[in-house]
């Protein structure tokens, strides 16, 4: 429930709330004119919602990143070069039946020795480096401003006052979803009753005729789940279950000025102590599923028969377990970028995010240290539904509008519908520090236990054009990290219809108001461009 936490139940819930190597010459075209591109009026199938960022806009009108399209006519039976992708996450299931033949390995260390065999600082670091330890839950960033005491902090003030709203929200939302969970709980049990099955329909529901007082209210509310997205109320119990863990979790550890949740014995206002941590790189409990559902974004493996299909087909995943249950802090951060640099990495992502930032400087200047050493760094925007132009938002790659590096991309949210509703209602926007949107609402992907979920946000919006970028640096890896970046954003589909922006019905402005680039990532299209400037 934190800043770029995944969002699951928190749209569905606020309506609740509300009412109670080179490659040979590409003889392709970019498609470019898609003005008059039809609405998808249909459900879409469970194939489309599965794969639905890997579509076509013009071909299945979803408005996908044209990933199939790239594969059947340009990649094709093409050989590209391996790519390092790091992803700095809570941790990846580097087991997954999906991921395990697509990990980054460091062949340079020897397993379980405890030695620093490498010579780079870090103990037994095989597949990645973990800067969190056995830790896992966190404060928000404005928590620990106000549990150091210190009043004369430049944010104290803003600190107590985000408190203040936050930790009465989120009571408020404990008590409603507490309610809802026990209506919809309720009126399962008495359509249980009524049809002698679990494993009733809607049709079935629907069909019924009752002059019955609770059976007719355990049919409304079935109904209005089913008006909502849900497919079933055992669906409507996981997600309020899973958005009550979400609060749950938020006023226990996250707006808690007590909790002690730094377990690694380092001082995190010292950037000088770095080898802290340990080589696991795994997370320490099974709902610690955001790491390993970016990585299969990014590069589950392709056409094996199993759950996903990641974006790219020639990647290696390092993982970098640095993103806690709370918010990350900026020493962290800087050290992981720092540490997938030195180790090799040509791209990573950053799927997180927060709104404080007392050591933004350290975290700016690796991400300028990884433009130097031609890395792309791509950033979720956030889940706030806030203009990241005048509200601030961390990491970010600029000083007063000033950038430090140009191979930093900032990633916004696309919902699977094309229309005014395209962009998602949670994804940051802006004009200038938001450069493309991307797939990021209902993705299907990896998690723990060689499982597969749905999960939206920027966070998922940032591996797809993470998984883009390796495509383009495997088959054409001669262009540099600020080309590629440039191809990203140039490539893309132009958008020239009118958006709800920030889920907001009465703000409904052009598209090219909200981001950069006006555009939405085009793998097909960018493969054509990428050909083009390597030439």
């Amino acid at each position: 429930m934190r800043t770029l936490k995944t969002i699951t139940a928190s749209a569905f819930a606020a309506i609740l709330i509300s009412g109670c190597g080179g490659t040979a010459e590409i003889l392709a075209t970019p498609v470019e004119n898609i003005d008059n591109i039809p609405l998808k009026v249909s459900e879409l199938t469970e194939a489309e919602k599965h794969n639905w960022g890997h579509l076509d806009l013009v071909k299945d009108t979803i408005p996908g990143m044209s990933v199939d399209k790239a594969y059947a006519e340009i990649i094709k039976n093409k050989k590209g070069k391996k790519v390092i992708v790091a992803v700095i996450d809570s941790g990846i299931d580097i087991d997954h039946e999906d991921l395990d033949d697509v990990l980054w390995t460091n062949t340079k260390e020897k397993p379980n020795n405890g030695k620093d065999d490498d010579g780079n600082g870090y103990i037994d670091d095989i597949h990645g480096w973990n800067f969190l330890g056995d830790g896992y839950d966190e404060q928000l960033e404005f928590v620990r401003i106000l549990a150091a005491g210190d009043t004369s902090h430049p944010d104290y003030s803003r600190a107590l006052s985000e408190y203040d709203k936050e930790y009465q929200k989120y009571t408020g939302y404990k008590g409603n979803y507490e309610q809802i969970f026990q209506q919809i709980k309720s009126a399962d049990e008495a359509l249980t009753k009524h049809f002698g099955k679990k494993n009733y329909t809607k049709e079935d529901v629907n069909a019924i005729k009752t002059e019955d007082a609770s059976l007719k209210q355990a049919v409304q509310v079935a109904q209005y789940m089913f008006s909502n997205g849900m497919d079933s109320l055992a669906d409507a119990k996981k997600e309020i279950s899973n958005g009550l863990e979400g609060i749950n979790d938020r006023l226990n550890y996250n707006l808690n000025k007590t909790f002690k949740g730094r377990v690694t014995g380092d001082d995190e206002n010292d950037l000088s102590t770095t080898s802290y941590g340990n080589g696991n790189v795994k997370p320490v409990k099974k709902s610690e599923s955001h790491g390993t559902h970016v990585a299969g974004i990014i590069a589950a493996e392709r056409n094996n028969g199993k759950g996903a299909n990641g974006v790219a087909n020639n990647v290696a995943i390092m993982s970098i377990r640095t993103v806690p249950n709370g918010d990350e802090y900026d020493k962290d951060v800087a050290l992981a970028i720092r540490y997938a640099v030195d180790n090799g990495a040509q791209i990573i992502n950053g799927s997180f995010g927060k709104s404080y930032s007392p050591h933004s400087d350290w975290v700016r200047d690796a991400i300028a240290y990884a433009g130097k050493k031609d890395v792309l760094f791509v950033h979720a925007a956030g889940n706030d539904s806030k203009d990241v132009d005048t509200e601030p938002n961390f990491p970010d790659d600029n000083v007063n509008g000033q950038e430090v590096s140009d191979t930093y991309i900032r990633v916004g949210a696309l919902a699977p519908k094309y229309g005014s509703g395209l962009v998602a209602g949670f994804s940051n926007y802006g004009k200038q520090n938001v450069d493309v949107f991307a797939p990021g609402a209902k993705v299907y992907s990896t998690t723990p236990e060689n499982e597969y979920d749905t999960k939206g946000g920027t966070s998922m919006a940032a591996p797809a054009v993470a998984g883009v970028a390796a495509l383009i640096r495997s088959y054409y890896p001669k262009l540099s990290a600020a080309q590629v970046k440039q191809i990203l954003m140039d490539s893309g589909l132009s958008v020239k219809t009118k958006v709800v922006v920030g889920g907001d019905t009465n703000d409904v402005r052009p598209f090219a108001d909200i981001s950069k680039s006006s555009k939405m990532v085009n793998a097909y299209n960018a493969l054509i461009m990428a050909s083009k400037m390597s030439k």
